[in-house]
């Protein structure tokens, strides 16, 4: 009986090993296919974005942007391969720049980080991005003072700096849309208990 057992306990234990094994593996593949996508999203939205404008005569006035005169106003997007992006995210201390969608939806997270709720015209928008290394794994390597961009499609560029990181449940969702912060950024731990969460204040505002 002692030996049945024995090897029971070692059949279980190779099982176990195997399905660690193939988990690893399988969140390797979805993470590097994560990469690729978001980079293929960029891309396209670089291209599908109308260019820059060009720098206004010394004489004329510089144009106002809507968002100033209306921050209630909708934020544009563009259309890429059925999903609709408002801009670009871009975390220089981390080297990425990473395209946004413009509603959130776990089978959208898996393609790039999504616009949570709120808007960069009112001072409150909130990002969500799953854990892969390529989206935001890294969050919690950001310091006090990092800087952080977003650039809507219309090339409106707004800078925030990074005031703090925290912590926060995985169910605390008032909690994540709490206290005046001009941006946030999250994303789930490993395990999904807890969510890494950076708050940025506006640095040109």
């Amino acid at each position: 009986m002692g030996r049945k057992i024995h090897k029971y306990l070692i059949g279980a234990g190779v099982l176990l090993i195997a399905a660690a094994l193939a988990l690893t593996a399988y969140n390797a593949v979805d993470a590097q296919r994560a990469a690729e996508s978001a980079a293929q999203a960029l891309e396209a939205l670089e291209q599908a974005s109308p260019p820059p404008a060009e720098a206004a005569d010394e004489q004329e006035p510089a144009e106002t942007p809507a968002y100033v005169a209306n921050p209630d106003m909708e934020m544009p997007t563009v259309t890429v391969e059925g999903n609709d992006y408002i801009g670009r995210v871009d975390i220089p201390a981390l080297e990425l720049s990473l395209p946004v969608i413009s509603e959130w939806s776990y089978p959208a997270l898996k393609i790039a980080p999504c616009r949570y709720t709120g808007s960069a015209y009112q001072d409150n928008m909130i990002i969500a991005a799953h854990n892969y290394s390529s989206h935001f794994g890294r969050l919690s390597q950001l310091s006090a003072g990092d800087a952080v961009r977003f650039t809507d499609v219309d090339g409106n560029v707004f800078s925030y700096t990074v005031s703090q990181i925290e912590d926060l449940p995985g169910t605390a969702i008032e909690e994540m849309q709490a206290g005046d912060w001009d941006l946030t950024l999250f994303t789930c731990t490993l395990g999904g208990r807890t969510r890494v969460t950076v708050r940025c204040t506006r640095a040109d505002g």
